[in-house]
């Protein structure tokens, strides 16, 4: 759990969690300190939905626990219902209820705990103000345009006083002049506030998020704080996230060696892992360069390849090949005949590689 925080420093944890979904293969821990955001991140299938679900109080586990500032939510035949849990789950989609205005959309949940018709009112327009959306109040959902919509799903969400928000990719059906706009809005509204946010967007993590919970095929794989986590990852979709190669295998004396027996040099990261000890090689697609045929002088890390794809990205192109990138130029593509198929060699200077423990 958090193995960068050292065991001295008291934490306050707000969210803890150790649970396992047997018939998802997802067995996932972490925890979330009070106030902070989570972004978990991961490819599709890894258990993003299932955690997310698990927190909502949606889904049981077989096995383990949550707790919420100290409360046991899940756990030792514990189970507190959903609307019990004092979490908020916003999704992709608002959902907002079409027969109400967004005022009364936004009271309903101030109003389900027991507060007085006004002064659900008061907070629904506190919070609607808070996310710039006070002049929506009397419109139904109906009226309202996504970027709309979720602002007032959103305000819907906090009027709640949740002591746990859960994001799921709220920033995914919204249209791209939308979504700038949102995610400016959750940067703000989230300050010191419990949350768990699902995201395949880097965006999101680096603007939203104190740290990253990476999983993969339902394990965490790595955790941390979000810019060292896609500074240097240490898993192939954080490294892809980051837009950066990374190349799995153990630690040799001057680099990183892959099970198929391909050594790549590079320096290491900070204290450099023992020979033999699991380890990755990270480099920027930018520091590859592409050559139809080995290159002479022997180049310390020239790997043979072949083009899967070519992805133009503005001025220039991303030529993916053997599970890695190359960015060229367009002139590059035309001169080196680049095409799906062809065999080419990626070379990359071994201090343009970066080494870390995994």
């Amino acid at each position: 759990m958090t193995p960068d925080v050292p065991r001295d420093v008291p934490r306050d944890v707000g969210l803890h969690v150790d649970v396992r979904v047997a018939d998802r293969d997802v067995e996932v821990a972490f925890e979330v300190d009070t106030g902070q955001t989570v972004a978990l991140i991961g490819p599709n299938g890894a258990g993003k939905s299932t955690t997310l679900a698990v927190l909502a109080g949606l889904l049981r586990p077989d096995a383990g626990e949550v707790r919420l500032e100290g409360r046991l939510l899940t756990g030792d035949r514990t189970w507190v219902a959903p609307h019990a849990r004092r979490t908020a789950l916003l999704a992709q989609e608002p959902l907002l209820f079409p027969h109400l205005r967004a005022r009364d959309n936004v009271a309903f949940g101030p109003r389900s705990t027991g507060a007085s018709r006004a002064e659900a009112r008061a907070v629904a327009e506190r919070w609607l103000s808070e996310v710039d959306a006070l002049a929506l109040a009397d419109r139904r959902p109906a009226q309202l345009s996504g970027g709309q919509a979720q602002r007032v799903a959103v305000a819907r969400a906090l009027a709640a006083d949740p002591r746990l928000l859960l994001l799921d990719e709220p920033m995914a059906a919204l249209d791209v002049d939308a979504a700038p706009a949102l995610r400016r809005l959750l940067g703000r509204v989230l300050a010191e506030r419990t949350t768990v946010l699902v995201t395949h967007h880097v965006l999101d993590a680096l603007l939203l998020a104190d740290r990253v919970v990476v999983l993969e095929a339902g394990r965490v794989v790595e955790q941390g704080p979000t810019a060292d986590v896609l500074a240097r990852p240490r898993s192939r979709f954080a490294a892809q996230l980051a837009g950066l190669n990374l190349v799995a295998g153990t630690a040799t004396p001057d680099g990183v060696r892959r099970p198929d027996g391909l050594a790549l040099h590079g320096t290491a990261a900070g204290d450099p892992p023992a020979a033999g000890a699991p380890a990755v090689a990270v480099f920027r697609p930018a520091a590859v360069a592409v050559h139809a045929r080995p290159p002479g002088g022997s180049p310390r890390n020239a790997l043979t390849v072949r083009v899967e794809a070519l992805e133009p990205q503005g001025d220039h192109v991303r030529v993916r090949a053997g599970g890695l990138a190359a960015d060229v130029t367009l002139a590059a593509v035309a001169e080196l005949g680049l095409a799906v198929g062809a065999e080419v060699t990626f070379v990359v200077k071994a201090n343009e590689v970066a080494v870390h423990a995994r």
